[in-house]
This record gives structure tokens, sequence and C-alpha cells, in this order.
């Protein structure tokens, strides 16, 4: 009986040898699991008015900065070249007080050599203190003329730079009319067409930047002495059913709380276990979309 027994038993513990190792080759070859995103930026409009220009079409790869589209301007320029000619007629204003500020002073500078030449014949009697005082009279009322002068000219100044502020914020409003794109990447929506009406905060595209993908996956604390910001890591996708395409990542964020975990890799047992999500960068070869399931193996 008992030689029966161990015949029996040597089959059954090779299995369950064989089962474990099955297990691990599937189950442990990875140490972290999670999806693939990227870097997503939702362009809205800057401006009202209606969509001159809008040719982009989802897929389009687009480069950082490139003009995309162009809303209507007309009403904005018509603006700004009333603005120009009224800075115009303030710039002649400002030469022409400035002449009258010159005229005024040399009128003062008159008035003042008389009270002196006055003020000294009075002191040798030569005149009556009248003449004085109507001598010193004509001088104070020129020196509030040139002051009431001057204080026009501050004044023409200073409508000039309001003026001249008004200009320039125009100027912004018609730049901001150009859509423009504020990274590279590939139109992955696009939310408006060209010829229709769009108004400030209105979103006209989504763009994603699909060079540099974002695997987020999630550890547990024990693994969090693997997980070096900077570090370089082994990322695996899928290729066909019983192989994988390795790419190398590096470890750029690492959350600073814990989370219960995802719903998209929790088993029944793990919906009580805590992990820390982490962000790796990939460079994209071409393989990599948005959503598609990866895998980390930390060196």
């Amino acid at each position: 009986m008992k030689r029966i027994f161990f015949i029996w038993k040597l089959p059954v513990g090779v299995l369950v040898i064989l089962f474990l190792v099955g297990c691990r080759g599937n189950n442990q070859l990875s140490d972290a699991y999670g999806n693939f995103e990227a870097t997503e930026v939702i362009v809205s409009a800057e401006e009202n008015g209606s969509l001159l220009s809008f040719n982009i079409n989802e897929g389009d790869v687009i480069t950082k900065g490139q003009v995309l589209g162009q809303i209507d301007t007309t009403m904005l320029v018509l603006k700004r070249e009333q603005l120009v000619a009224s800075y115009g007629a303030l710039e002649v204003s400002e030469h022409q007080v400035e002449k009258s500020v010159a005229v005024q002073q040399a009128k003062l500078d008159l008035v003042q050599k008389e009270l002196t030449r006055v003020s000294a014949m009075l002191e040798d009697g030569a005149v009556t203190k009248q003449s004085f005082d109507q001598a010193e009279g004509e001088f104070i009322i020129a020196k509030r003329q040139l002051s009431q002068i001057q204080a026009q000219k501050e004044y023409v100044r200073a409508r000039k730079k309001v003026m001249l502020a008004q200009i320039n914020s125009l100027n912004e409003q018609i730049r901001r009319c150009k859509i423009v794109s504020p990274i590279k990447g590939s139109v992955l929506q696009k939310y408006s067409q060209e010829g229709e009406m769009t108004a400030a905060g209105r979103p006209l595209f989504k763009v994603g930047d699909l060079e540099n993908m974002i695997l987020r996956a999630y550890v547990s604390g024990s693994q969090l002495d693997d997980v070096v910001i900077g570090s370089t890591v082994e990322v695996l996708i899928d290729k066909g059913n019983d192989d994988y395409h390795r790419l190398e990542g590096t470890v750029t964020w690492v959350s600073e709380s814990a989370e219960f975990t995802p719903k998209i890799i929790q088993t029944k047992q793990e919906r009580v276990d805590l992990v820390y999500a982490i962000k790796i960068m990939v460079l994209n070869d071409g393989k990599l979309k948005i959503g598609m399931p990866g895998e980390v193996v930390f060196k």
C-alpha cells in the first residue's frame, strides 16, 4: 500500500511544482501594471468671431507654435486704425503745445528781465512803487501761463500713454485670433469647423503628445523601494498571445499618497489593497496607443 501511494504522490508533486512555476511565469513576470496615456491639451478660442480658416483633421501631426486657423479680426483692425489715427492727432497736439511752451518761456524770460530792471530802478528811486508792482504782476501772470501750458503738455502725454496701451491691447487681441498649437503632437479631436462662430473659451480641438507616452501604473507599498524617480525600467506591451514588445521607460513621478487599487486592475482579493500610482515616460516607436495596457519590470 505504501509503495502504491508513493507512485501516485510523485506525479502530483511534479504537477504542483509545474503549476507554481507556470503561475510565476505568467503572473510574476511584471512588477506593476497600468495603461498608457498621453499629455493632452484642449485648445480653446481666445476671442469671439467667425472661423475664417481652420484646416486641420483628426490624426494630423502638428508642431508647437504652428498656426492652424484664423478668427475674423475685421472689427478689431478697424478699431485699431481709429486709435492709431487718434494717437497721431495727439502727437500733433503735443508738438503744438511744445511750441507754445517755448514761446511762453521766452516771454517769461523777458518779463523777468524787466522785473529785475524795474526792481533796481526802484532801489535808486528812478521809478515808482506802482511801476514795480505792475512789472511784478506781469511776471506772475506769465509764470502761471507757462505752468498751465506745461500742464496741457503733460495731459496730452498722459492721453498718448492711455491710447498706446489701448492700441497694444488691440494688437494682443488680434494676435490671439490666430489659432496656434501649444505643443507638438497629434490632433485627437476637432470640435469646430471653418465658418462657424466661436467665442472666447470655446474648445476648438484637442492635441496629444504621442511621441512621449506615459504609462500610469500602480505598485504596492512594499515595492516603493524599487521605484526611484529618474531610474529606468523595462516596459512590456503585448505581442501576440505569449510574447511581449520590450521598451525602456523612465520613472518621472511617484504619488505621495496611497489609494485603493483601481477597478481596471483589481481582483476580488485586491479590493482592500492600497497602492501608489507612478508615471513612466516611454518613447513611442509607433506601437503605443492611448489606453493600451502595459506592464513594468523594475531593473
